[in-house]
């Protein structure tokens, strides 16, 4: 391998000098021969228009002969404004990492090349990942920078209306109807909602709650974000520099307040959506709206993103017999403080991070806690380990940091992932041990990938211990098997052991419903049908019906963690950009194919 920066970098450039070249007179043999053998090709609307994955040099080849022809990517140079190409170690494997730019026949992007040597090719260095992915549209390139809207200048009307009087005619939509409707505020909602601004697509956003922020500031009370504050901003506007490393969720749902107003986002709270039926023939939604106050308002959006996010309906099990409890029953998302359950006795269900949280500050409250386990589950220390797959922010830019996350296909993800839950067990063995000892049954993910997958494929299965495990380890919250409980009873439980439980409170930390459950409900069985699984990769390797087309036009889902959702929805808002300007069809043709 070469060892000298000049030459790295050298190296890269000459392989996009090949590839430009090759691409514009396309021949099997000199494509083929770039890629490596074990080699993957992830692009993000560039070439494609979708988001995709291929990997293996001869379906790479097939499709980049394809794709190639009509989109023409050309200019591939090395950014000078990105990090400097260099050599780096990805999902275990050392390789050159170059960030480069490019430009097609309708927009320009950004990408990753990763090389590697090909030990069956006289160890010719060969790309190993590319990514190919969407920064702009031509001709609709945002208004940043040196580019940013003059506003209204010194030469304006005195006395027509100002900026503020313009804000409220924009967001009461009296005269006109929104070509974006964004359901949900949180994160998501207000990603998509910025981004789509930027582009200059008219967007309300609706949420039920009746502030801004209140999805996280009505939580509960001791609830703060588990990953670090540079991994989280919201796209344009980062987090000021003194904020701590664990943002606590009033000070994020306050952040939220100060966003919706900063980007100027057009939101509706106490608006609840109630509908949507879609008319093929004009390209739109009908859909209805109920306010605090009953009232209705039917509006007709040519596009509606669902931005509720992975946790929307709670689920509530069906549990025998717990009908005979004569106590208090909650799901954890009704779950608010311990306070009012000081000296009392408690059980919750469910061993994830809101279970595990909610038994802590009911324990901190002076109440008397046992933890109920359903099935077995992943624990990880918050440090180290469990930002052992955020290390990459901690250096660098943001916008470099996000672009590689990007550039990861699923297969070296879920390489990187069981390297580092590997890596984390070994930090927290001391612990892992405790908590066998007890009885609480460990897991590490499918395949041992850990908790990021966990999170991508079921939403929920682990715990980053902020102290919960180590009462659990020294018998302050009491821990029992839910397979042990013979029945609920009126004053709490009866164990199969014939030991009696009592209890005043259980709470049910049991997740929540997938998405498809919040689509039947609005929008009805035919467009549930049509837009199938939502979240988890399925038989491929991207995320199920996220950030992009559906099999419903018209209809897009966003959700994930501030991270996932600053990313992606800068990919979802070109779609949008692209369809009403007529560049991009609205179904996709990977849903036509099925």
């Amino acid at each position: 391998m070469l060892d000298r920066t000049d030459d790295i970098s050298a190296s890269a450039e000459n392989w996009l000098t090949q590839f430009e070249s090759v691409l514009a007179s396309p021949g099997d043999g000199a494509l083929k021969a770039l890629f490596h053998p074990d080699s993957y090709w992830r692009d993000v609307l560039a070439l494609s228009w979708n988001l995709q994955t291929l990997n293996g040099a001869d379906a790479i080849l097939k499709e980049l002969q394809a794709l190639g022809r009509k989109a023409a990517p050309r200019h591939f140079r090395i950014d000078p404004d990105r990090a400097a190409p260099r050599r780096v170690t990805r999902a275990g494997t050392e390789t050159i990492e170059a960030i480069f730019r490019f430009e097609t026949n309708q927009g320009r992007g950004s990408g990753i090349l990763r090389l590697i040597p090909d030990a069956d090719d006289g160890n010719r260095l060969k790309a190993w990942t590319l990514l190919t992915a969407l920064d702009e549209l031509k001709g609709f390139e945002e208004p940043l920078g040196s580019a940013r809207p003059r506003g209204q200048s010194y030469s304006r009307d005195f006395r027509g209306p100002n900026w503020l009087d313009l804000r409220k005619q924009a967001a009461a939509y009296a005269d006109r109807e929104p070509a974006v409707l964004v359901v949900g505020g949180g994160q998501a909602g207000l990603s998509i909602a910025a981004r789509c601004r930027q582009l200059q697509i008219d967007t309300l956003v609706v949420d039920r709650e009746s502030r801004i922020g209140d999805n996280w500031r009505k939580r509960y009370h001791a609830l703060t974000l588990h990953n670090q504050v540079q991994v989280n901003h919201l796209p344009y506007m980062p987090f000021p520099p003194n904020w701590p490393v664990y943002i606590p969720k009033d000070k994020l749902a306050n952040w939220f307040e100060a966003y919706v107003e900063a980007m100027e986002l057009n939101y509706w709270t106490a608006t609840t959506f109630e509908s949507g039926v879609y008319d093929e023939a004009a390209a739109r939604w009908s859909v209805v709206l109920r306010g605090a106050d009953g009232s209705q308002r039917t509006m007709h959006p040519r596009h509606v993103v669902m931005a509720t996010g992975v946790s929307g309906i709670p689920n509530w099990p069906d549990i025998a017999t717990l009908q005979n409890f004569a106590g208090s029953v909650l799901h954890s998302s009704q779950y608010t403080d311990g306070e009012e359950w000081r000296d009392k006795k408690a059980i919750v269900i469910g061993t994830g991070n809101s279970g595990h949280d909610i038994a802590q500050d009911l324990h901190s409250s002076g109440a008397k806690v046992t933890l109920v386990q359903r099935s077995p589950t992943l624990i990880t220390n918050i440090e180290p380990s469990a930002q052992l797959a955020y290390a990459a922010y901690n250096e660098g830019t943001l916008e470099d940091n996000d672009l590689i996350a990007t550039s990861m296909p699923l297969a070296l993800a879920k390489r990187s992932h069981v390297m580092l839950t590997e890596q984390s067990k070994k930090f927290d063995q001391e612990l892992l041990d405790g908590l066998a000892r007890v009885g609480f049954k460990l897991d590490f993910g499918d395949g041992g990938t850990g908790w990021q997958f966990k999170y991508l494929t079921r939403g929920g299965g682990y715990y980053f211990n902020v102290g919960c495990s180590d009462l659990v380890v020294r018998g302050e919250i009491g821990l029992r098997q839910f397979s042990d409980i013979e029945a609920f009873v009126g004053e709490g439980v009866r164990m199969k052991s014939g030991e009696a439980l009592a209890a005043d409170l259980i709470i049910l930390a049991t997740g929540y419903k997938p998405q498809e459950h919040l689509v039947r409900r609005l929008f009805g069985e035919e467009v549930t049908a049509r837009v199938g699984p939502i979240w988890g990769f399925g038989e491929g390797q991207e995320l199920r019906n996220m950030y992009t087309r559906t099999g419903q036009p018209g209809l897009w889902l966003i959700a994930g963690s501030l991270a996932q959702c600053r990313i992606n929805s800068k990919y979802l808002a070109l779609q949008i950009k692209a369809i009403e300007e007529g560049l991009l069809p609205r179904s996709s043709p990977l849903h036509r194919s099925l």
